[in-house]
């Protein structure tokens, strides 16, 4: 099989593998098209040992099943499917809180095992759910990432999410203004330095669209709130500045939540978070229910995907560093990987 391999630090190669032998309870993928997510970017850039050659990368992938191996849970060749990036045991004790997500042995497509970057994955069974019909692969590769949309507007113990500020217009921002949208119908305020990334918040249902290049964005917000904060932000950057806004920007007894990973280690003032009881949570994918249920609300065109940029997988390395570059309207790369899909 073909795939876009990341043989050594620094570098990608489209080469040659052999396909993917199966183990017990899996089924074969012939991948269909899988999404270039931030965080391989993030760790390809840094050298970081989260991901380390030689591998082959790529969780956000649909396909159809090639061979169904031993599946006893009615799963057939030639069924398309959507494999959940996060491979769960089902036995811990956050999966039987339904949290699988943080499963304490979760394994993940495209850092512990072979991913969607090649033609042919092995997935177990108990990760796939149905590729609805009627949704082209460019979008169905989307419901991973906005499984973690999901799960960031889904965090906290409070219901207040009317007035939503998004900081980062990447894909994981725009995957929570759509699920703010879509779940909540919240007021969102989204920043960004890009424009592009800006108005494709706007495609998705931001309400308003700040660019931090020319504009402030806690005037911005209070301006527009009437001197009113937000109920709910989220961090999609991650930044020492961006984690520290987010505490600025929120009210007293609001949620913040932690998405972005730019940065780890931050000083912040905690008298604030304190004194006016703010809450702050991390967020880490999305469990496999949130997955599901991310799946129901692309089937129903909740999510618009122009902004986009699909490349065959010939072009994958060049598609890579586009997105690595991350300028103007490279958002988000998918790569095609059957060019029999339909409606690709």
């Amino acid at each position: 099989m073909m795939a876009l391999h990341y043989p050594a630090w620094g570098e990608l190669k489209v080469v040659e593998l052999p396909r993917p032998t199966l183990l017990d309870g899996e089924v074969l993928v012939r991948i269909s098209a899988c999404g270039i997510c931030g965080s391989e970017l993030e760790t390809f850039r840094e050298n970081s040992a989260r991901r380390t050659p030689p591998l082959t990368m790529g969780h956000e992938f649909c396909g159809y099943i090639e061979d169904a191996g031993s599946a006893r849970n009615g799963w057939h060749k030639g069924d398309h499917v959507i494999p959940h990036a996060l491979i769960h045991c089902g036995q811990c004790t956050p999966c039987l809180r339904g949290e699988t997500n943080l499963c304490r042995k979760r394994q993940v497509f495209g850092m512990h095992r072979s991913g969607g970057f090649g033609e042919y994955v092995a997935v177990p069974e108990q990760v796939l759910i149905s590729w609805p019909d009627g949704v082209p692969a460019s979008t169905a590769i989307f419901a991973e990432p906005l499984a973690n949309g999901i799960n960031a507007l889904q965090c906290g113990p409070s219901s207040r999410k009317s007035r939503v500020v998004v900081i980062g217009a990447g894909p994981m921002g725009l995957m929570c203004v759509c699920a703010a949208k879509q779940l909540y119908e919240s007021t969102v305020v989204i920043s960004d330095v890009i424009q592009e990334r800006l108005n494709a918040a706007t495609t998705l249902g931001a309400n308003l669209a700040v660019n931090v290049s020319r504009q402030d964005l806690a005037s911005e917000v209070r301006n527009y709130w009437n001197e009113g904060q937000a109920e709910f932000v989220v961090d999609a950057v991650g930044s020492e500045e961006t984690k520290r806004l987010s505490l600025e920007l929120v009210e007293p007894g609001g949620t913040v939540v932690w998405l972005g990973l730019h940065e780890d280690a931050i000083q912040l003032n905690s008298y604030a978070l304190t004194l006016e009881q703010k809450c702050v949570f991390g967020s880490y994918s999305g469990s496999f229910h949130q997955f599901r249920q991310a799946a129901k609300l692309l089937a129903s065109g909740a999510l618009v995907t122009s902004w986009a940029t699909r490349y065959a997988l010939k072009d994958g390395e060049a598609g890579f560093r586009d997105m690595l570059a991350g300028k103007g309207n490279k958002i988000k790369g998918i790569l095609q990987l059957d060019e029999q899909v339909a409606n690709f």
